[in-house]
């Protein structure tokens, strides 16, 4: 099942970012990236630390194991500590929540705060 989070996209455009920016915020940030997976781990519930999370893992099936209904939590608790929101229908979810690092790559390019 393919769900997407919802709420009306206030994100900055990436085209519009120089490309130090650009490149910067596509690489491995690790305490982005613990920062992330303790919110998930928090607003999820899950009986594991934020430590435990594979950046790479996919968060989807065998990785993490979410569920639509989780990225939607997921979401929620991202638009609400960064400052923007994730549309449905984006034609990018599927690579935002690809893995613990591509929504962290996804938030350092957007976050308002």
């Amino acid at each position: 099942m393919h769900l997407q989070p919802t709420g009306t996209n206030l994100a900055q455009d990436s085209s519009n970012l120089s490309p130090q920016d650009a490149v910067a915020a596509a690489q491995p940030q690790p305490e982005l990236e613990q920062e992330v997976a303790g919110l998930i781990v928090e607003a999820l519930n899950l009986e594991m630390g934020p430590s435990d999370i594979d950046p790479e893992a996919p968060l989807f099936g065998e990785g993490l194991g979410l569920d639509s209904i989780d990225i939607l939590e997921v979401a929620l608790v991202v638009s609400k500590k960064y400052g923007f929101q994730l549309r449905s229908d984006d034609s990018n979810n599927t690579r935002i929540f690809q893995s613990l690092r591509s929504l962290c790559q996804h938030i350092a390019l957007n976050r308002l705060t």
